[in-house]
């Protein structure tokens, strides 16, 4: 009996020699492939097909055998995700399906560039707490990289180690920035490092449906009528203020209008000329995305006092800083005044908006 209590202990002891203080002490490991970047994502038939479809397309093979770079490998479950996104949003519009093969291939190029680090970028050099900042290849892109780890049977910074993989947006601030998590870490080939990204990962950031849907806004009546503008409240500095209302209707994303606040506030143009609007632009400013709008209306009106209701919008969404979305609706009067009434902001008591414009287009 004391000798089978005696084992039991023994075993326990070379259990607990397992663990550090409680927590797994996970070994950061590199896997070695004896071959460069371009044939390891060969080798894995199923698993990168259409990451090699777009290298192909736009011509890095050479760079993906011979230089020594650092790769975030988008899995086919990646691509898989953005186009069916994009096809989405394309049958909504009445738009033929879109492939690998047939997107803009300069926007492929644009996305795919922020995939690929200069440089041997290993998960020991984005430990630091802060992480690294990163830049892509081709155009300089400021990425950022930063090593954590994941939990484990129930204990924090107990698991393996993974890679937070970052589009900055160009940002300061990390809330604007758009995030993804490694797979898998540290697959080191003959000319470079490869970190495979989750599958759950959407190729492009969330860039890869705007940038292929995109399409220009219809002309601004504030460009080709003019008018009077004016705002239901003003920036507590004055008219002008280096974010007065006025910023808001100069066509311009870098300026913006910011002011306090409460239940709702109106901005409204009187046109030199009466003229039939059937859209509208709203643009996203620099920063705080909780102050962007969410709840808002369209009115128009003859006379500035009796106001017919145009279009109303719950819960929208800007996604990115500096972003502007159209809106279209059915309309064939021409108004002489138009008012935008926003109802409701995100979160806190500060309104901003970098730009509002009333457009017509031909139907």
């Amino acid at each position: 009996m004391k000798a089978r209590i005696l084992y039991l202990l023994c075993c326990l002891l070379a259990l607990s020699c397992a663990k550090d203080n409680g927590f797994y002490k996970y070994q950061l490991k590199k896997e070695q492939f004896n071959g460069n970047t371009y044939t390891y994502l060969q080798s894995k038939p199923g698993v990168y097909d259409s990451l090699l479809k777009v290298i192909d397309r736009i011509g890095l093979e050479q760079l993906l055998s011979n230089d020594g770079v650092t790769l975030f490998a988008p899995t086919n479950e990646s691509f898989r995700l953005a186009i069916q996104n994009l096809n989405t949003v394309r049958k909504k519009a009445d738009q033929p399906r879109e492939y690998l093969s047939d997107v803009n291939l300069l926007h492929l190029d644009t996305m795919l560039s922020q995939y690929i680090i200069r440089g041997k970028m290993s998960s020991d050099s984005l430990s630091s707490k802060d992480g690294k900042s990163l830049s892509d290849f081709r155009y300089g892109y400021p990425m950022h990289g930063k090593l954590i780890q994941s939990y484990s049977s129930g204990y924090i910074d107990g698991g393996p180690s993974v890679i937070e993989f970052s589009d900055t947006k160009k940002s300061s601030f990390t809330r604007n920035w758009v995030t993804t998590n490694t797979a898998s870490i540290n697959i080191e080939t003959k000319n470079g490092i490869v970190h495979v990204l989750s599958p759950d990962h959407v190729f492009g950031f969330a860039d890869f449906v705007k940038r292929l849907t995109f399409i220009p806004p219809p002309p601004s009546l504030f460009d080709l009528v003019g008018g009077t503008f004016t705002a239901s409240t003003e920036h507590s500095g004055g008219p002008n203020a280096v974010e007065a209302s006025k910023y808001v209707f100069d066509g311009n994303s870098q300026t913006k209008f910011l002011v306090s606040f409460s239940n709702s506030l109106w901005l409204q143009v009187q046109l030199n000329t009466p003229s039939v609007a059937n859209a509208y632009t709203l643009t996203s400013a620099n920063d705080a995305i909780e102050r962007d709008p969410i709840d808002w209306r369209l009115e128009g009106s003859q006379d500035g006092s009796s106001w017919t209701l145009l279009d109303s919008r719950t819960s929208e969404e800007f996604v990115d800083r500096f972003m502007q979305r159209v809106f279209r609706f059915r309309n064939t009067t021409p108004f002489a005044y138009y008012r935008l009434t926003i109802t409701r902001i995100r979160s806190g008591s500060t309104f901003q908006l970098a730009d509002w414009s009333v457009n017509y287009e031909e139907l």
